[in-house]
């Protein structure tokens, strides 16, 4: 007798989670992904900043997988899915499944304003790090050699739209490379002399932290030397500059050769194919509304995981969009799967939420418990456990731990390299990278498709999101 087929479309920390936790069970599991490698996405500012290489936070999924004997990798993009049929479309083939788990993350949001994505990259994937690692440490080198001083200022401005974790970390990040790492690397520019500016829509960053540690990380970021302007959004991007509008008040304009974009995530599009196939509604991120068991509404055989899932906690509040989410609905829906191969039945899922962090910066962290919240060195150093914790593999852990020690005491990040061609207008690499991400998990649209915004599948997202809004 054949073993039930289980498909897990997304090698993200979902669908890895659901992955392992059926080793053993008496099914056969196939793991798609159009990428060879499961993504530590926490870290991932730090690799645009030079602390980490893209190895250190990346681990081949083969090699995670390789006891495993149960299940099978495959590197593909996947273009659909056929939900009568119960199968996966794969460019030219086809795969049958009889449980689907979807978690292919997310992709960056920029509501709607599809033209500012070249503009304002995203950080999403190890593509999106190493191409503003580029973009970063480009704009030094032309800061270097312009001898126009409002050009040069230029390119010594960063702007990140988006004060949550994301950005408060990136932040922190520019700012210790400006002020310490790059020191004496110049000639005829001080880098310390940098602008690193933090544009946050709300009242105060990191929102979704205890307004006593948002107000300490503004002061931390402060003393770095970064300025932080909350009720501020931007309203327009053009090539080397940026429009903002305090709220209340009248718009500024921002020269800025680097803007970054941390500003928020929003469904794939692989989930409004499923959520259109199903008549399953999505909400105003496009993350498809799903049962107490992560199912779809009519149809148990799939399971929505992650990002893409609007799952509700048990105050009734959508659960955000991070990685500890995302694990354990993963670990989860291995536990729901190994249930019903027994005939047994499983309580729905629950979210365990054991708080929130963010690092500043050197010696710096804040941290919320839930029981207790604090900052400083000590949350650096829970920061540091918790972090190395959730890395997959004991080889990434060891070499991060090295790689943090080294920048620790010698106030470096060796890993400032330039490994691409950059355009003369600050505008990236010529050959940009994947903006369109699908998050760590695989994507549903090959990488034309995702450069083509006029594809019908962003027309179709765009027209359910606004009826949502």
């Amino acid at each position: 007798m054949a073993r039930p087929h289980v498909v897990v479309i997304g090698g993200g920390f979902g669908g890895l989670q659901a992955v392992l936790g059926l080793q053993g069970a008496p099914v056969q599991v196939t793991l798609i992904d159009r990428r060879n490698h499961h993504l530590f996405q926490p870290l991932l500012y730090q690799v645009a900043t030079g602390g980490l290489s893209p190895a250190n936070i990346a681990s081949p999924l083969r090699a995670i997988v390789k006891k495993q004997k149960n299940m099978r990798v495959l590197l593909e993009t996947v273009t659909g899915v056929d939900v009568d049929r119960r199968q996966v479309l794969l460019g030219g083939s086809r795969l049958c499944y009889d449980t689907l788990v979807v978690a292919v993350g997310s992709q960056p949001n920029y509501f709607g304003k599809d033209k500012w994505i070249p503009l304002a990259p995203s950080l999403k994937n190890l593509d999106d790090a190493v191409s503003i690692r580029n973009r970063v440490l480009f704009a030094f080198e032309e800061a270097e050699r312009e001898s126009d001083i409002e050009q040069c200022r230029s390119w010594l401005t960063f702007v990140i739209i988006g004060g949550g974790a994301t950005g408060v970390e990136l932040a922190g990040a520019l700012g210790e490379l400006k002020r310490q790492t790059l020191k004496g690397n110049f000639r005829h520019v001080d880098p310390s002399n940098a602008r690193v500016i933090l544009l946050e829509a709300g009242d105060r960053i990191l929102p979704t932290f205890p307004p006593r540690l948002s107000e300490r990380a503004a002061h931390a970021l402060e003393h770095l030397g970064i300025t932080v302007c909350t009720n501020t959004f931007a309203t327009d991007i053009q090539p080397g500059r940026l429009i903002a509008q305090v709220r209340g008040t009248s718009t500024m304009e921002i020269q800025a050769r680097t803007i970054l974009w941390t500003a928020g995530v929003q469904g794939s599009p692989l989930g409004e194919d499923i959520a259109y196939a199903t008549k399953t509604q999505i909400d105003k991120h496009a993350r498809l509304m799903v049962e107490p068991d992560l199912s779809i509404a009519g149809h148990s055989e799939i399971l929505i995981v992650g990002d893409l899932a609007h799952c509700r906690d048990q105050h009734g509040q959508p659960l955000p969009a991070i990685a500890p989410v995302a694990i354990q609905e993963g670990r989860y829906v291995a536990k729901l799967l190994r249930a019903r191969l027994g005939g047994r039945v499983l309580p729905p899922f629950r979210y365990s939420d054991r708080g929130s962090m963010a690092a500043i910066g050197r010696g710096v962290a804040v941290v919320d418990l839930k029981w207790i919240c604090f900052a400083g060195w000590l949350g650096w150093i829970t920061w540091l456990f918790v972090h190395l914790l959730y890395i997959v593999r004991f080889e990434n852990r060891l070499l991060i731990l090295i790689q943090w020690a080294w920048n620790y005491f010698t106030r470096n990040r060796s890993a400032r390299l330039i490994t691409d061609q950059v355009s003369q207008i600050g505008e990236g690499p010529v050959q940009e990278g994947t903006r369109m991400d699908h998050g760590s998990g695989g994507g549903c649209l090959s990488p034309e498709e995702q450069r083509d915004t006029t594809n019908p599948k962003f027309a179709k997202m765009r027209q359910r999101l606004g009826e949502d809004q």
